[in-house]
């Protein structure tokens, strides 16, 4: 019997035990941190905070006890906020199976150190080689409802890769394998931050043209930055890359698309963070992949201007006039 433990009950981690069990997995626990979480989706099968409209299929139950939802578990996915990856793991690290796969569905980078998602992991005392990431144009909700979608899973060592494509391989959810880490986790921790750009545009009124020339300069960014830390240019022009660009900055779905449309409309950033399950990575992330960029000596305006709004220096009207008051440049420079 093939098991999976999943750290994280909330939209993504749920929808992601749903694909596991579509695609043959017999047993998905789920670890939730509220009792009245896991007792939902153990006895009901629904998760009442982030898909109260989806039934879980019955392969999927879930649990608070870390030691429980590990236990004989061949694959452990981490699905918590990325920003929180570091004291989860020293919480429950212990826990997890010696020789069990580690799938990231974290899209992040951690705050002080400019580690990614599967740094952090591999710091826990996970080895390299058992480190899986899955990154691709994947909104939760429309998972849940088993809409066609397809997805990058990248590891180091293309057996884990093509091991956990296996347990992902759905009827409505295709899994492409890559080795390029690096790339996968690039590409997904900088939409997000492009998203907001492109949701305060929204926001403040402005039309396609507008979203399509942050998309395709933020995509630039993805590029400058993945080059510099050694990604394959090809995995940016993927699924990792600019398809996950699109579905995060164009869809109402997306939360931090939704995030920066708010921003535009004048809401604050403590007003949005106070409301309930609406974790837009973007904004916890968006100083730490400026400050990566900048160890890198990567040019990243938008990203810039993005923290520089998230931390109150800017407004998003004078983010848009410094947009467009930047020097002239060919536009491959």
């Amino acid at each position: 019997m093939t098991r999976a433990a999943v750290f994280g009950a909330g939209s993504w981690g749920s929808a992601f035990a749903q694909v596991m069990a579509d695609a043959g997995v017999e047993r998905i626990t789920l670890w939730a941190r509220r009792e009245e979480v896991a007792r939902a989706i153990a006895d009901d099968h629904r998760n009442p905070d982030y898909l109260d409209d989806v039934v879980l299929p019955d392969a999927v139950t879930a649990s608070t006890d870390p030691a429980e939802v590990t236990r004989e578990a061949d694959v452990v996915v981490l699905a918590v906020p990325s920003q929180t990856l570091r004291s989860n793991l020293a919480e429950w690290g212990s826990v997890l199976p010696p020789h069990a796969l580690v799938v990231s569905l974290m899209k992040g980078v951690e705050l002080g150190t400019g580690l990614r998602m599967s740094e952090v992991i591999e710091a826990s005392g996970i080895e390299r080689e058992r480190i899986v990431v899955v990154s691709g144009p994947n909104l939760s909700r429309e998972i849940a409802a088993r809409q066609p979608a397809a997805s990058v899973v990248a590891c180091t060592d293309i057996d884990g890769a093509e091991r956990v494509a296996a347990m992902t391989a759905a009827p409505y959810f295709r899994p492409y394998t890559q080795t390029d880490v690096v790339g996968a986790e690039i590409g997904g921790a900088v939409k997000n931050v492009i998203a907001l750009a492109v949701g305060m545009a929204e926001g403040l009124g402005y039309g396609d043209n507008t979203k399509s020339s942050l998309i395709t300069r933020g995509l630039a960014e993805v590029a400058r930055l993945g080059q510099a830390l050694g990604a394959d240019p090809g995995t940016l022009m993927g699924l990792a890359g600019v398809g996950d660009l699109i579905a995060t900055c164009m869809s109402p779905l997306s939360r931090n698309h939704r995030v920066g449309v708010a921003l535009g409309q004048g809401r604050t950033i403590d007003e949005l963070l106070a409301l309930p399950h609406q974790t837009a990575e973007g904004v916890k992330s968006c100083r730490s992949v400026v400050e990566l960029a900048a160890r890198n000596g990567v040019d990243m305006p938008i990203c810039e201007g993005v923290t520089a709004v998230v931390d109150g220096r800017v407004t998003p009207e004078q983010l848009t006039a410094g947009f467009m008051s930047r020097a002239r440049k060919h536009e491959l420079a």
